[in-house]
């Protein structure tokens, strides 16, 4: 059974950093891209970043770029999302989720619980 498990998720203050870890099992996360959503209260889901099964494709939301970064070691079946710099605005629900194809898709069929992240002083 294909499942996603998000965790890494925290209150942190402004300026701090989280990493988020997104486990697979049920499949072989190396063939597939990966992305990383986030959705806040009362805003619609927003694709924050992406990376695709080799690696070689990776993009971010301007948003967050020079501020996450985005990896994949598919030895462990786990792609990570390390967030620096937070903003209160970041605060939100991640999840990643996969589409089973290689390239990235902004609608994903397969996604996980979530992991909540909270930016506040």
């Amino acid at each position: 059974q294909l499942q996603l498990v998000e965790s890494g998720g925290g209150l942190v203050q402004p300026g701090g950093s989280l990493r988020l870890s997104c486990a697979a099992s049920g499949f072989t996360l190396a063939y597939y891209a990966i992305g990383w959503f986030r959705q806040a209260p009362g805003k619609e889901r927003e694709g924050v970043s992406c990376i695709s099964s080799s690696g070689g494709r990776i993009n971010y939301v301007d948003s967050v770029k020079g501020r996450f970064t985005i990896s994949r070691d598919n030895a462990k079946n786990t792609v990570y999302l390390q967030m620096n710099s937070l903003k209160v605005e970041d605060t939100a629900v991640y999840y990643c989720a996969t589409d089973l194809s290689p390239l990235c898709n902004a609608t994903p069929r397969y996604r996980g619980q979530g992991t909540q992240v909270t930016v506040s002083s």
